[in-house]
């Protein structure tokens, strides 16, 4: 009975210690959290003490809490697997809740695996990449911002200096190569292209970093965004700076991660930075910032005897924040399930090296975690879909031991407070101790000079010639756009070197059509091509044209035909082929006499009309519009190796329809050919060719129906090319000043024509225009001629007898024939008038006024007797 009682009160005490103990543990909950970072990098120092001051800064301030963070740290060495291998141990032996880290984001890459293994939160202040190499997860938490975030405020600053080419160099590392497909497209955004990338490897040797460098150095671009780690840019730079590039006219700007830590860099690294742009996320300032600063700086003093100097950076805020945002968490948790509750799994099947829990607490941890919201000491803690709000970015210069800054970035622009708001940036320090905006680009400083590709397809040699040397067989090349070119890039507020280079083959002839040669230049066989190159949508897809240097269109030219004035019937053309009506009415009469006094203007415009016919030219095109000749299946031309074959195609010609020629003159015999006689009916060329070709043959052909729009001529340069915007510029110079137009004038001397302008030409008038008129007035005078004649003869066949038998000389019966002629008819009314006759109205009778006897007369001879002046009316009896 003694025992069992002994045993009873045995199994009681043992009940109340348990239930003692678990009221206590309920009291004081501790999550078991594991830190994984590289205990001998400055970033790993940084977030350790800043954990550590964090953590006991917290539980100063809320000693009523009943749950508490225990760290478990662990050193990864700054290798992948000793990242993982923490990991595993910490998953295993400790059965953590949350892991802190790891430190970057290659070891993070592998790490965050794990934690979605078991549901237990990674959570990185540190790791900043953006890779896509990320496993899709949704147990990783990034309490930094990440990398990406930054890429608009580097834009921002290239827009703002106007740079259009930029070289990124960065480290070949899952932290280098994550920014750099967010930092294109935003680079894009802002019309500026990347010119060159120069990756450097983590373990680059001295040689290796030489080599790069002088790579970077020969190129055109003089703004580089360096993207890389403290240890490999304290061995860049240096470098950098005896390569000579640390000198006016260059530029460089570097990310917030190595702006973040320059203070850590040794002196004469920094030295080497003078001028160096960075930017860096903005963080408040506030009283408490500075009073933690203070404390940390000495904790961290303390504790890394090795250092001398030390800042409170962005990590350390970051660090800082991140503990305080999981002790709010786990106090709004409250309960941690005890061991017992955890399911075991295999993490690493395939091995089985060992076997953990699924956590029960994870979820809940990291469901609390998106809900906080607080000010931290790097500012607004707010996680937005697992990762720290985007922020405002600071724009530092590195002047002196330290950097300054000179503007802030928003994302609404470029602002600062403390300058007027006309400017955005204070005044900046660039590399070479110089206020002057570094250009952006210059000649690369290689001894080679710039191959400028000159089409050589035969053509107008007013344009472009191309002549050999006869002892060197060296081209020489002459020509308006040549001196075009040549005027252009001595505008430049720079010199550059170039040589000419044909584009032809060994043989001298044409080496491709325009498309050919724009492409040679996107393979970078040649820096730029110079000469008749229009700006064309297919030809922009691979190449960059500056502003056109000349005007564009398309026009067509086609033969004219003329109403000469030697055609016979042309007395006819001023006629209407009208028809008249008889006249049957008093009223249609009076209107003929109204009519009578018109006759007069009639007449004047009648010979007015002939006048302008008989002295001036009419011409017209022989054909009018492209649809007749598309109708008509006609054969049309242009220049060979020109866009305008396509053009046509378009237009709706068939290919076989489109003939291409190299001269000049084999367009011109064409044109006069026509296409029933194997030739062409129309022309068509860009409107410099259509001026010059109609200056040589102004009076045949003319142009005709629309111009058809296109871009002028322009020079092209491969893409991305810092030379477009100033050449464009220097284009636009020269025009407005009026040296490309006195260029063109020099070159272009016949240009102006003074044919054919619709109406014509006046011409003299000769006696072929009037061969028909004189051909039927002297046709029917001649007739009448012979009818009088025969008439005479046969009336008077009695005394030409008598005259032509006299024994008398020719040229006496000659006068004897024209006296007998001119004598008159004694029978004839107009005798009887001159004897004093006259008729009487109303009657076939006739008085001699000298007689006053009364005659008869015939009704011929009263119609000659009513016209005259003194005839007596008398009345009938």
């Amino acid at each position: 009975m003694f025992f069992f009682l002994s045993c009873l009160s045995v199994s009681l005490l043992s009940l109340l210690v348990v239930f003692c103990h678990a009221q206590t543990e309920v009291a004081n909950t501790t999550f078991q959290v594991g830190v994984i970072l590289d205990f001998d990098s400055v970033i790993g120092r940084i977030g350790l003490n800043s954990l550590s001051l964090a953590l006991s800064d917290f539980y100063s301030v809320n000693a009523n809490y009943t749950t508490k963070l225990v760290l478990h740290a662990r050193d990864s060495r700054g290798q992948v697997i000793d990242a993982a291998a923490s990991a595993l141990s910490l998953l295993k032996d400790v059965e953590v809740d949350a892991i802190i880290g790891p430190q970057n984001s290659e070891q993070a890459s592998f790490v965050i695996g794990l934690g979605d293994r078991v549901n237990v939160p990674i959570i990185s202040f540190s790791a900043t990449s953006p890779a896509p190499g990320y496993p899709p997860t949704s147990y990783f938490v990034r309490t930094a911002l990440s990398d990406s975030a930054q890429v608009d405020a580097i834009a921002a600053i290239t827009k703002h200096f106007q740079w259009s080419q930029v070289v990124l160099v960065y480290e070949d590392s899952h932290y280098g190569n994550g920014i750099i497909p967010y930092l294109f497209h935003a680079l894009q955004d802002v019309n500026a292209q990347v010119s060159y990338r120069s990756i450097i490897p983590q373990t680059a040797t001295d040689e290796i970093l030489r080599q790069e460098i002088y790579k970077m150095k020969t190129t055109q671009t003089r703004i580089f965004v360096v993207h890389m780690s403290t240890s490999l840019a304290s061995r860049f730079f240096p470098k950098v700076k005896q390569a000579g590039m640390m000198v006016e006219g260059y530029a460089w700007i570097v990310t917030s991660g190595l702006m973040d830590l320059l203070y850590s860099m040794d002196p004469d690294v920094i030295e080497t930075m003078q001028g160096v742009l960075g930017v860096k996320p903005l963080t408040p300032r506030s009283r408490k910032l500075s009073f933690t600063a203070t404390r940390w700086k000495k904790k961290f003093l303390h504790d890394n005897p090795d250092i001398l100097q030390a800042e409170l950076s962005l990590y350390g805020l970051w660090a800082y924040d991140t503990l305080w945002a999981l002790a709010m968490v786990a106090e709004r948790v409250g309960f941690r399930e005890p061991p017992s509750s955890l399911q075991n799994t295999s993490v690493l099947n395939s091995t089985n090296m060992f076997s953990t829990k699924i956590s029960q607490t994870g979820p809940k941890l990291l469901e609390a975690m998106s809900d906080v919201v607080f000010e931290g000491l790097g500012g607004k803690f707010h996680l937005v879909d697992g990762q720290l709000e985007r922020s405002s970015f600071q724009i530092l210069n590195v002047v002196g031991n330290g950097e300054r800054e000179v503007g802030i970035w928003t994302p609404q622009g470029i602002l600062n407070m403390n300058v007027t708001s006309s400017e955005k940036m204070k005044s900046i320090i660039f590399p070479g101790d110089t206020t002057i905006v570094p250009k952006g680009w210059k000649v690369p400083v290689s001894n080679k000079k710039l191959r400028i590709a000159v089409p050589t397809e035969p053509g107008f040699t007013e344009f472009i010639k191309v002549e050999k040397e006869l002892q060197t067989n060296a081209s020489r090349l002459t020509g308006c756009y040549i001196d075009i070119f040549d005027a252009v890039m001595a505008a430049l507020s720079y010199a550059v070197a170039y040589e000419y280079v044909p584009f032809e083959k060994p043989d001298g002839s044409s080496a491709g059509s325009y498309d050919e040669i724009t492409y040679q230049v996107f393979l970078q066989n040649y820096d730029a091509a110079v000469g008749d190159i229009t700006i064309t949508y297919k030809r922009l897809k691979y190449v960059d044209f500056a502003l056109p240097f000349t005007g564009g269109g398309v026009s067509m030219v086609v033969p004219i035909t003329n109403d000469h004035p030697d055609n016979k019937w042309i007395f006819l053309k001023p006629l209407k082929k009208n028809c008249g009506e008889r006249i049957v009415s008093n009223l249609g009469r009076l209107v003929v006499v109204v009519w009578v006094f018109v006759v007069l203007i009639l007449s004047s415009t009648y010979t007015a009309s002939l006048s302008s016919i008989l002295t001036a030219q009419r011409l017209k095109p022989a054909v009018t519009n492209v649809e007749e000749l598309i109708r008509n299946g006609d054969y049309v031309g242009c220049h060979k190796g020109s866009f305008i074959v396509d053009l046509l195609q378009d237009l709706g010609f068939d290919k076989l329809k489109i003939m291409t020629y190299e001269h000049p003159s084999d367009c011109e015999k064409a044109l006069s050919k026509g296409s029933e006689n194997g030739g062409i009916s129309a022309l068509f060329a860009v409107m410099p060719y259509t001026n010059l070709f109609l200056s040589n043959y102004c009076h045949k052909y003319t142009t005709v129906g629309p111009t058809y729009p296109t871009e002028g001529f322009a020079y092209v340069f491969p893409k991305g090319s810092p030379l477009v915007a100033d050449v464009s510029r220097a284009v636009i110079e020269l025009t407005e000043n009026g040296r490309i137009p006195e260029i063109e004038r020099k070159w272009m001397k016949n240009v102006a024509c003074n044919g054919p302008d619709g109406t014509g030409t006046s011409t003299s008038i000769s006696l072929q225009s009037f061969n028909t008129l004189f051909g039927i007035t002297g046709g029917i005078t001649a007739t009448c001629l012979v009818i009088f004649l025969v008439s005479y003869l046969y009336k008077n066949r009695d005394s030409v007898k008598r005259i032509l038998s006299s024994n008398t000389t020719i040229w006496s019966k000659t006068c004897a024939m024209f006296k007998h002629f001119d004598e008159r008819d004694p029978k004839s009314f107009r005798a009887k008038l001159e004897d004093g006759e006259s008729s009487v109205p109303n009657s076939n009778l006739c008085v001699n006024t000298r007689t006053s006897t009364v005659v008869p007369v015939t009704s011929e001879e009263m119609g000659d007797v009513n016209t005259e002046q003194h005839t007596l009316a008398i009345p009938p009896p």
